[in-house]
């Protein structure tokens, strides 16, 4: 199947919030994790989600120039190629992004895509993230609106982060402290300054101490029952039930029992990195232990050039990878739920 179509995505969406299940939004840096997550997403016959990160789109952009547009704009044509073989949609989508990172990635990304509804194709990618949680919530909000008007031109779906995430995520960092967890008075705002789906619809990472990066048990509260109170809390006043679409950030590390619980209140995201990157390294570590003789030219040898080619352990590495994503599908909830 090719990559979803705005219309497609919408279904994906809808089909995920009235199921009570998620799509993995896998994050990668290059062909071979794109690929990894494709076949991840195929063999769990789930449609999914595959996102890039500034600092993914800047090592995409090659270490000569670090051009971010040009790393997530080349990745993303060869995913449009690529993505066709797999029984599966898939959608594109752009991780966090910082105010002052908007003019080298979002905005152009947004023209491209703009320019592409325009001459009656799909857009490039099928949303993208504004990550004004380093920022005051009304100069947050306010750039969110000019985004999602942009992004509405361009049929697609903008995500917001709200309030801070802990941990790190490409150079934007929040302590781990009570700050991390959303209030009901943050998501009235967000409505009255985004509206419930009339101005564009958007996807919202609130806060329910959610950490990025690698975490030990007891260093982290999570609070998704957290998620429910806000849902009830706009319900009320706007006559919306669950109106909210729930990103879950910092998901690496999570319980079952905590991500059932966020399933139940809206979430239809849940991102999933730091444990990627660890089941995609994980099999290259191992065969380089394994082989260390073949794979370097020790005191004079030669090698063994079958143990060192890059398609010898990438392979490793790409179904170490896939491996993972099968897992997290099902953790979500997600397997078998592909669109037919």
């Amino acid at each position: 199947m090719p990559i979803a179509t705005p219309e497609v995505y919408n279904e994906m969406l809808d089909r995920a919030k009235a199921g009570k299940f998620a799509y993995p939004a896998i994050n990668v840096t290059s062909t071979q994790t794109l690929h990894a997550a494709l076949r991840g997403f195929a063999e769990a016959e789930s449609d999914g989600i595959i996102q890039i990160s500034t600092g993914g789109a800047e090592f995409l952009g090659g270490q000569y120039s670090k051009d971010m547009v040009s790393g997530a704009v080349a990745l993303a044509e060869f995913a449009h190629v690529v993505a066709k073989k797999y029984p599966v949609n898939i959608a594109l989508h752009t991780d966090h992004c910082p105010k002052d990172k908007l003019d080298g990635y979002v905005r152009p990304l947004l023209a491209i895509s703009q320019e592409r509804v325009a001459a009656g194709q799909n857009p490039l990618f099928q949303s993208h993230m504004w990550d004004g949680s380093a920022e005051k919530l009304d100069e947050n909000l306010a750039i969110a609106q000019e985004l999602l008007a942009e992004a509405v031109k361009a049929k697609i779906i903008l995500e917001v982060e709200i309030t801070p995430t802990g941990g790190e995520e490409d150079g934007v960092s929040h302590e781990i402290n009570d700050e991390l967890y959303t209030t009901v008075a943050d998501v009235e705002r967000t409505a009255e300054a985004l509206g419930l789906g009339e101005k564009g619809r958007y996807l919202l990472a609130a806060s329910f101490g959610n950490v990025h990066g690698v975490y030990k048990p007891g260093n982290v509260v999570l609070r998704p029952e957290l998620l429910r109170d806000l849902q009830d809390g706009i319900a009320a006043k706007s006559g919306k039930n669950d109106p909210f679409d729930f990103v879950f950030h910092g998901g690496s590390g999570s319980t079952a029992e905590e991500i059932r619980t966020a399933l139940e209140n809206g979430v239809v995201k849940m991102n999933l990195d730091t444990d990627t990157q660890y089941a995609f390294t994980r099999p290259v570590a191992d065969h380089m232990f394994r082989n260390y003789d073949a794979v370097l030219k020790v005191d004079g040898e030669v090698g063994t050039k079958s143990k060192y080619d890059p398609r010898t352990w990438g392979k490793l590495a790409e179904a170490g990878m896939a491996e993972r994503v099968t897992k997290a599908c099902a953790d979500l909830r997600a397997t078998g739920t592909k669109l037919k």
